[in-house]
């Protein structure tokens, strides 16, 4: 009975004080920084979950009102750089997100090849990076990896990129993926390391979200697969 009783007022005293020292719960956020739109998806009848990878905090998923309207669609494309205001009441709640386009992958999605490799490096990120955790290396390389599939003028150009890409994110989570730096004149040992790559983010990565994420790269490596050698 005695220790009963010890143990309730130590309980007492404690209480109050492990509430004052865990300010997570109650602590605002309130971020604005440039990203890039990785993944959206539906939330109700109008508004959608947005994902977006920023330099400073990761991978930050927000609530977007409206993102199924007319305005708002365009600026939810997988590939695009928005400047981003989020707003919490909390670290622990989901936010409100606001976005203004910054510059739009848009006019590559008609052209099947880029919006391949867009949909792919953009669901990769989304799938494989923990939220809330910086990773400015992967920040900037997707950065550089969507410009590079954009503009150059072929495939031939931005797959090493890509490649490189997929070998720095399995290096960031722990998995140290060599770089896969192929000849870009040879297309067949360039398609080989895509496969080698596919292989350990299938398995390490990916392993719990496989069937979701991989369809992309297989789409994209069916697409690869029609460029001659």
């Amino acid at each position: 009975m005695e220790l009963l009783r010890a143990f309730v007022r130590t309980s007492s005293v404690l209480s109050p004080i492990a509430l004052r020292i865990d300010p997570a719960h109650i602590r605002p956020m309130h971020l604005r920084t440039p990203a890039i739109v990785c993944a959206t998806r539906a939330h109700g009848e109008t508004a959608g979950i947005v994902r977006l990878l920023t330099a400073e905090h990761g991978l930050v998923a927000g609530y977007v009102a409206g993102a199924r309207g007319r305005e708002l669609r365009p600026v939810l494309v997988p590939g695009n750089l928005v400047e981003a205001e989020l707003r919490a009441r909390s670290d622990s709640q989901l936010p409100f997100a606001r976005l203004e386009l910054t510059q739009s992958r848009g006019p590559w999605l008609s052209e099947p090849l880029a919006a391949a490799a867009i949909q792919w490096a953009t669901a990769l990120t989304a799938a494989a990076l923990p939220e809330r955790q910086p990773y400015p290396a992967p920040h900037a390389a997707l950065a550089a990896l969507l410009d590079a599939v954009c503009h150059a003028p072929s495939a031939r150009g931005w797959l090493p990129a890509l490649l490189a890409y997929e070998a720095l994110l399995l290096r960031e989570l722990g998995y140290g993926a060599a770089a896969a730096r192929p000849d870009p004149a040879d297309w067949p040992a360039a398609l080989a390391a895509f496969d080698r790559l596919g292989v350990a983010l299938a398995r390490y990565p990916l392993a719990d979200r496989r069937g979701d994420v991989m369809g992309a790269r297989t789409m994209l490596r069916e697409r690869l697969a029609k460029i001659e050698g």
